[in-house]
């Protein structure tokens, strides 16, 4: 096979769920172009097996859409017949369609596509899977996405574990300074998502007075907030790593403490185990970091389990402020003292707050 195209058009972190996939397209394609949304590509820079990249603003999955503009779709349609792909795969999550991208591929001239619908594609999809009868729904992300793939005839080389992966990180011992640390990362693009800053500023006393260095990681939309987080005694890098960079800050630390948003599965993509802070809005067993060990903190039985709220509906956020610093401080020594370091596995283990059950 000689030219595809794999599509992802969502966040940072969904792209790098994708990475495996992608990987196993590479296994058997001269060349493989991503095409991923503004908000992911930066991760898909990183990704191995990724020759092209185009970055399109996709008005049915984005989060805040731009309106469906004819110029932009055409502009699309005549870059993929351009390219001349034999295959496209459109990877979706479980709340989205691969239907109408499918249709603008299959009218850019596409031969082969592949996708999963639980809707009626008709000519649409060459290879399709069916959520009900092909894989269970709760497959997490990554694996949902290499069933596709391998349904299209590509799978990983038996050499290649299947876990996430970026390319070598640059150094950045100039950011990290010397000796072992842990990283805290406070934010996140969805707000249901973040642990208040207050207890992330908690934990970062903490974790001092429990004998760690704290390194608060940040986008440079999130200075105020790293600053606030850090006080006096973490070392506040908000605004001062690019992905690749964060990539390194986080590939050094001991553990990675992170909501889920994107980081979180970057930590995975480098072998860091991660303390999860994790709000049910979405599935923990799709979602939570991959193959790398995992304590996963929060009420997974609260009332917005399930909702993809982008803002907590529950008064007092409370699946993440039961979270307590020393909730925090009990999973990094977890992590820290009893699990091997960069050892890719599924270890998933799930703990309730303080005073919490179920």
């Amino acid at each position: 096979m000689n030219r595809v195209l794999v599509a992802r058009l969502d966040s940072d972190g969904d792209v790098l769920l994708a990475g495996p996939a992608i990987r196993a397209a590479a296994a058997h394609a001269a060349e493989v172009t991503l095409l991923c949304g503004p908000a992911g590509a930066q991760a898909g820079a990183l990704l191995p097996g990724v020759d092209h990249t185009i970055v399109w603003h996709c008005p049915w999955i984005a989060a805040n859409p731009d309106p469906v503009r004819t110029a932009d779709v055409r502009a699309l349609t005549d870059r993929v017949a351009a390219a001349g792909f034999d295959l496209a795969v459109i990877l979706t999550s479980a709340h989205q369609s691969c239907l109408p991208l499918a249709l603008v591929l299959r009218m850019a001239g596409v031969p082969v596509i592949a996708g999963i619908s639980a809707d009626y594609p008709g000519t649409l999809l060459d290879v399709r899977l069916r959520p009900d009868l092909d894989f269970t729904d709760d497959a997490p992300e990554p694996e949902r996405a290499l069933a596709v793939v391998n349904a299209a005839g590509l799978r990983l080389p038996d050499v290649d574990d299947g876990a996430l992966r970026v390319h070598p990180p640059p150094d950045v011992s100039h950011l990290t300074g010397p000796g072992p640390y842990v990283v805290l990362h406070p934010g996140a693009t969805v707000p249901a998502r973040r642990w208040p800053a207050h207890r992330c500023a908690e934990a970062v006393r903490a974790l001092t007075a429990d004998g760690h260095r704290v390194l608060v990681t940040g986008g440079p939309g999130e200075k105020e907030l790293t600053a606030e987080v850090a006080g006096r005694h973490g070392t506040d890098l908000g605004g001062a790593t690019g992905f690749p960079e964060l990539a390194g800050v986080l590939a050094g630390a001991d553990v990675v403490v992170v909501g889920n948003t994107g980081p979180a599965h970057l930590a995975a993509a480098v072998g860091t185990p991660v303390v999860s802070l994790f709000s049910p809005v979405v599935p923990a067993v799709r979602w939570a970091p991959y193959r790398v060990p995992t304590v996963l903190l929060g009420d997974q039985t609260a009332a917005c389990r399930s909702t993809r709220a982008r803002e907590c509906p529950l008064p007092g956020h409370p699946c993440l402020t039961t979270v307590t610093a020393a909730d925090v401080v009990a999973a990094v020594r977890t992590l820290r003292d009893g699990r091997p370091r960069h050892a890719h596995r599924n270890d998933l283990r799930t703990r309730q707050p303080a005073g919490r059950t179920g």
